[in-house]
């Protein structure tokens, strides 16, 4: 069905790998548009609980495919088809967790900004080389890397090339763990799979309002929290979720 991608299941996790290893997972359309099909697949699929992306040991994505955008006019680039393809994955509900080694440049750094949650290897490398090209960052990069590691580098790393190590994003708070490369998608998949254990419509809900927190003030952010809170509250799987604890098992989640 793919031809950029691979698809696999692991439990409640789905995982797609980006596979053009020989062109360091470059992101050409074709790629973004499957990496978005199979995001929308995995987000009807009910056993599936949360995502992993995930690329290979040597890069995550080094970046946009230069030779695809080198022919691209700007009237087939005001078409959207790449930003429909990031905005599936920004609008996805289940909690999406990118697991990086290697390069992870341009829209590859942009691509793994766009998931909730971030797992390095050792060997990740962040970076916006853009201005390289005679370009800026066009699927986020101005916008997510200013909100996670502050205005003064991500100047640094936009306008002057910087590239951050797995440590230093880590330090400022662009990864949420690091560990050795081997280990690397183990650790995502069994994150991921800790939040596809959860009550569904509850992540979904605590997701939305924590990605809102950065988008609203605080008094808007409280009043959304109250409205998702109340949602949960009245849901089958907190009724569920509370007798579970009472009698002392594992709950039973129906998503609703």
């Amino acid at each position: 069905m793919f031809e950029n991608i691979l698809v696999e299941t692991h439990g409640g996790v789905g995982l797609v790998r980006l596979n053009r290893p020989e062109q360091l997972n470059a992101l050409n359309s074709a790629t973004l548009n499957e990496l978005a099909q199979a995001v929308r697949d995995f987000e009807q699929d009910e056993a599936i609980g949360a995502i992993v992306v995930t690329g290979n040991e040597r890069a995550f994505a080094a970046g946009a495919d230069i030779l695809e955008f080198q022919k691209t006019s700007l009237p087939e680039l005001l078409r959207g088809q790449r930003a429909d393809a990031y905005e599936v994955l920004r609008r996805a509900r289940k909690p999406l967790v990118a697991a990086v080694s290697g390069y992870a440049y341009g829209g590859g750094c942009e691509l793994a900004m766009l998931c909730d949650l971030i797992v390095a290897s050792e060997t990740a490398r962040f970076a916006q080389p853009e201005v390289n090209l005679g370009l800026i960052p066009g699927g986020g990069g101005t916008q997510r890397l200013t909100r996670q590691v502050g205005r003064y580098l991500a100047m640094e790393v936009i306008l002057a090339g910087r590239v951050l190590s797995a440590w230093e994003a880590y330090k400022h708070g662009l990864v949420n763990r690091v560990v050795p490369v081997e280990l690397y998608l183990e650790e995502a998949l069994e994150l991921a799979q800790g939040m596809a254990e959860r009550a569904p419509l509850a992540v979904r809900l605590a997701k939305d309002a924590v990605n809102r927190a950065l988008e609203v003030g605080l008094e808007a952010g409280l009043a959304l929290e109250r409205s998702n809170f109340l949602v949960a509250f009245g849901s089958e799987d907190k009724a569920e979720g509370t007798r579970a604890f009472v009698e002392k098992r594992k709950p039973v989640w129906k998503g609703r």
